[in-house]
């Protein structure tokens, strides 16, 4: 008995942390992917997914192809749709911008004016853009496909405020209250 316990309790093990894989993966991926922008007063416009976490581009890739890979993607996950769902334009988004191209496990990446989109895992909450100019390769991306990376004028420390219109119009502001400083634009 105890041996018969020994081999079937490891495979029941191992059967159940496969079934909750497949779980995870069929719910993270039964969604559509919107890109929306955000209009933040330090960055300026740019684009978010539809909970409103930062999408970014890698300056190594090339349009219509993928160059992070391994542990590039543990750090910055790509936004990825099942193959046969096509991501959304949300306001202040182009549709004719918005693009996939293959992606692991029969996924298609996003992509935005044909360069791959992925987000930060740091970036944990709507309006955080902790990867932005990470390692001199990582940037946001403005409404136009273009990378956020020429500063906009000071603010003179008034702080930063996100205003998010969501698909329906409606709109949410956000501020940190923090002082101010140089911002990016998409130039």
């Amino acid at each position: 008995m105890k041996s018969l316990i020994r081999i079937v309790l490891p495979l029941c093990l191992v059967a159940a942390a496969g079934a909750g894989a497949a779980l995870a993966t069929t719910s993270a991926t039964n969604a559509k992917a919107t890109v929306k922008t955000v209009k933040n007063t330090r960055l300026g416009v740019v684009l978010v997914d539809s909970s409103g976490r930062a999408l970014y581009r890698y300056t190594p890739d090339k349009r219509g192809r993928r160059t992070c890979a391994g542990a590039c993607l543990a750090a910055w996950p790509p936004l990825v749709v099942k193959a046969s769902v096509k991501p959304v334009a949300g306001a202040g988004a182009q549709a004719s911008l918005l693009g996939t191209i293959p992606a692991a496990h029969g996924m298609r990446q996003v992509t935005y004016a044909g360069y791959p989109l992925y987000h930060y895992k740091d970036d944990r909450h709507a309006g955080e853009f902790e990867g932005q100019g990470e390692g001199g390769a990582w940037y946001l991306v403005g409404a136009r496909g273009a990378l956020v990376k020429t500063p906009i004028a000071a603010s003179g420390g008034a702080g930063s405020t996100t205003t998010t219109t969501d698909d329906n119009g409606g709109t949410t502001t956000t501020g940190n209250g923090g002082g101010g400083g140089g911002g990016y634009y998409d130039g």
